[in-house]
C-alpha cells in the first residue's frame, strides 16, 4: 500500500530526511536510496509517494519513493535485466558447444567461467563496501575482468545484486568491453585465431 505525504527535513548533505504524512501521525524516515529517481533531488515541501518498511533497527521507514512528477520504475527495465541475464548465459552455452565440437579448447571455457565466478564476487565485495563505507574497488578492475571473460558473471551480478546497473557512464564502457571480448571469442574460431590459442596453451603447458 502506498501513502501520500510532504517532506517536512532533508538534509541533502546528509541524504536523508523525513516525511510527514497526509494522515498525520509520526514523520517517517527517508534516504535517498528510497526514491526511484536520484536524479532529482528532494526538497522541503516536496509531495511525496511512498510504501512504509522498517529498517534493520525496526523503525518505520520509506521505500520506493517518488516525488510528484515523478513515475514508478517500469516493469520494461526488468525485462531488460532479464535478457540481458538470458544472453549471458546463452554465450557461456555457446562457448560450452564449441568446446564439444572442438573448435576451441576446454581450457577457454574453464576461464570462462571462474572469471565470471571472480567478477560476480567482485561485485558483491564492492556493493557490501559501498553500503559499509569502505574501500571500493576501482570501476576500471570490474571493467578489466569483464574484458578479459568475466562480463556473464557482470551481468548477473549487475541484475540479481542491483549493483552497477543504473550508473549509465558505467554502463556504457561495459558494454564495449562485453562487445570487444565477443569479438574476441569470434575470432578465437578462426583458422588463425584457433591456431595462436593452441600455440600459446601448447607453450604454457
Amino acid at each position: 500500500m502506498r501513502t501520500k505525504g510532504k517532506i517536512t527535513s532533508w538534509n541533502d548533505n546528509k541524504g536523508f530526511g523525513f516525511i510527514t504524512p497526509n494522515t498525520g501521525g509520526k514523520q517517517i524516515f527517508v534516504h535517498i536510496k528510497a526514491f526511484s529517481n536520484r536524479n532529482r533531488r528532494p526538497e522541503i515541501n516536496q509531495l511525496i509517494t511512498y510504501a512504509l518498511s522498517t529498517d534493520k533497527q525496526g523503525r518505520p521507514c520509506a521505500v520506493k519513493a517518488t516525488l510528484a512528477g515523478d513515475r514508478l520504475p517500469q516493469k520494461t527495465k526488468q525485462k531488460k535485466g532479464s535478457l540481458s541475464v538470458s544472453v549471458a548465459i546463452l554465450f557461456l552455452v555457446i562457448v560450452a558447444v564449441t568446446v564439444v565440437t572442438s573448435k576451441i579448447p576446454p581450457l577457454i571455457l574453464a576461464v570462462y567461467l571462474i572469471l565470471s565466478l571472480l567478477t560476480f564476487i567482485m561485485y558483491a565485495v564492492d556493493k557490501s563496501a559501498a553500503k559499509e563505507g569502505a574501500w571500493r574497488t576501482p570501476e576500471s578492475t570490474l571493467h578489466l575482468l569483464s574484458l578479459a571473460g568475466g562480463w556473464p558473471g557482470a551481468v548477473v551480478a549487475q541484475q540479481k545484486l542491483r549493483h552497477k546497473s543504473k550508473k549509465q557512464s558505467f554502463r556504457t564502457v561495459f558494454w564495449v568491453t562485453v562487445l570487444l571480448n565477443c569479438s574476441l571469442f569470434i575470432w578465437l574460431l578462426t583458422p588463425t585465431g584457433g591456431a595462436i590459442v593452441k600455440s600459446l596453451i601448447a607453450r604454457v603447458v
